[in-house]
């Protein structure tokens, strides 16, 4: 059975949510936690209530910029951990860096912030000018310059 919560409840959950999301908390982690409301309870406060919609979205982009910043922070510190090599004589157990998994870590945080953000986190780059001097031509117009210029230099 779905929680109730009285207005003030109501209230100061709405102001934890939105300041957390802002520290980049996920919302779902957030609603897993005793005391908070189901993912989808939020979902439905944000549609009867424009305000905390409002309040959620700009929570959610300060909550990219953190998101974003804890990618240095990864980048920047070491996460120890063992490596076990199963070997014929028995495990070889070494201590290492285990720069594969924060490398997982950056790279998962910067795929999902193009997917949440194209225009600002996304890897696409417009090439077009004012004048249209560097318009994007047509593949035929480019397979044609191409094979021109490898003719040219099959020729020389």
């Amino acid at each position: 059975m779905p929680a109730v919560f009285s207005d003030e409840e109501k209230a100061r959950i709405k102001t934890e949510l939105c300041e957390r999301i802002a520290e980049g908390e996920p919302l779902r982690a957030i609603c897993r936690e005793d005391g908070m409301p189901a993912w989808r309870t939020v979902y439905l406060w944000r549609e009867d209530d424009k305000e905390f919609d409002t309040a959620i979205a700009h929570a959610r982009n300060i909550g990219e910029e953190a998101i974003l910043e804890d990618t240095l922070l990864i980048a920047d510190t070491q996460e120890r951990g063992q490596v076990i090599t199963k070997k014929e004589w028995g495990e070889e157990i070494r201590e290492e860096d285990m720069i594969a998994h924060r490398k997982l870590k950056i790279e998962t945080r910067l795929k999902l912030l193009a997917k949440w953000n194209p225009k600002k986190y996304g890897d696409k780059v417009d090439h077009t000018s004012s004048d249209g001097s560097m318009s994007p031509k047509a593949p035929q117009e480019v397979d044609a310059q191409l094979v021109g210029a490898l003719v040219d230099k099959l020729i020389d």
